[in-house]
């Protein structure tokens, strides 16, 4: 049985459960956050690249002046899911992070990088230059670091690769290989993207500062991305379940004994294949029907959230499983727990959402009003 690090003797200041839910939750938002960010860039350079109607650089445009909100909230809505991550498994994740602790660190770098890139393309696209390389180095870079988060992921659940990679690299400066499982995740991250990037598009076929013919073209083009990268999105996520060790297959189909609960986080993978379905026929609707797409843009953000829950309890469920057949289990901990502290915690972290959810609003009046002008 491979060993992990020695348990913190220091308790968990709050219940597993809860942490867990936290988790969960934030890591939802964090998703919804950076496939925005993937599928609108690249459907942004595209627009700017293949200007077959002047509609196209009106979406691209409209999309481009968005990205650099989002990057914001890619990077602070990706900050507490980690915290959580590492309470819960730390044992798992700091060791994984040391291994590849030159790339990790680097995802630093790489971020402030993006971020400059993505100022420039919209800026570049406001004056009416070429702004496509700009925007694809920003993408590139953004996929590196979805590969490098993906690698990370993986490797906290391969303790039997740890010794090795030590020993080939004590200064972490080596990536693993041999994994059937990360390329999966991370092309199930990028179809993703382009899915809710089209989502985002019909979504945005319903302001009211667009004119008809961009409304339909927005609506179309959005609809027609979703419907194609939804069912690409279905294929990747049905190939990185198919990958997973048979041990994980049979635990998550038969719990041992104490642990019955997880074949309910696994019913999760039903629901989150049969709301991409769902999604799709919407997309279906808007982008072949011709039809208004006010009220499918909502309904499409809707489904999109719940998309992304679904996804992130079964992966929770994955991952713990997995950890579990090689001897750590995330329930075995020690919990003292300071209701009022919690409680307190629990306001703020309410607060903190609907802080988040005015400043949406804002952002949105603002464009709003940007457009316009423009």
């Amino acid at each position: 049985m491979p060993s992990f690090p020695a348990l913190d003797p220091i308790p968990l200041p709050a219940p597993i459960w809860l942490l867990k839910l936290l988790h969960i939750v934030t890591l939802a938002l964090h998703f919804v956050a950076v496939e925005m960010l993937l599928g609108g860039l690249l459907l942004a350079i595209l627009f700017s690249l293949f200007r077959r109607s002047p509609q196209s650089l009106v979406a691209a445009r409209a999309i481009a002046r968005r990205l650099t909100v989002v990057m914001t909230f890619v990077i602070n809505l990706g900050v507490p899911p980690l915290l959580f991550a590492q309470v819960l498994y730390g044992r798992a994740l700091y060791t994984s992070s040391v291994l590849i602790g030159v790339y990790w660190i680097s995802i630093i770098l790489i971020l402030m990088l993006v971020y400059r890139f993505l100022y420039r393309f919209s800026a570049q696209l406001e004056a009416g230059k070429t702004a496509w390389p700009i925007g694809l180095l920003a993408w590139l870079l953004a996929g590196l670091v979805a590969r490098l988060l993906s690698t990370n992921m993986t490797l906290m659940l391969r303790p039997e690769a740890w010794r090795e990679m030590y020993s080939a690299s004590a200064m972490g400066a080596y990536l693993p290989v041999g994994d059937p499982t990360t390329t999966p995740r991370w092309l199930l991250m990028l179809a993703g993207g382009l899915f809710i990037g089209g989502l985002w598009m019909l979504y945005l076929s319903g302001r009211s500062t667009f004119t008809a013919v961009e409304k339909s073209f927005m609506a179309g083009a959005g609809g027609k991305v979703a419907v194609v990268f939804g069912m690409v999105y279905l294929a990747a996520g049905v190939w990185a379940a198919g990958v997973q060790p048979d041990v994980v297959k049979s635990m998550l189909a038969a719990p041992p004994a104490g642990y019955e609960f997880y074949r309910y986080f696994a019913l999760a993978g039903y629901g989150w294949l049969a709301l991409v379905v769902v999604a799709v026929v919407l997309a279906a609707i808007a982008g072949f029907g011709k039809l208004s797409a006010g009220w499918i843009g909502w309904t499409g953000a809707l489904v999109a959230l719940l998309i992304e829950i679904m996804f992130t309890v079964y992966r929770d469920a994955v991952r713990d499983v997995t950890l579990l057949a090689k001897g750590l289990n995330v329930w075995d901990r020690a919990v003292v727990t300071n209701w009022g502290v919690v409680g307190l915690f629990l306001v703020l972290f309410v607060a903190g959402l609907g802080v988040i959810g005015w400043l949406i609003s804002v952002v949105a009046r603002a464009r709003k009003d940007m457009e316009a002008a423009a």
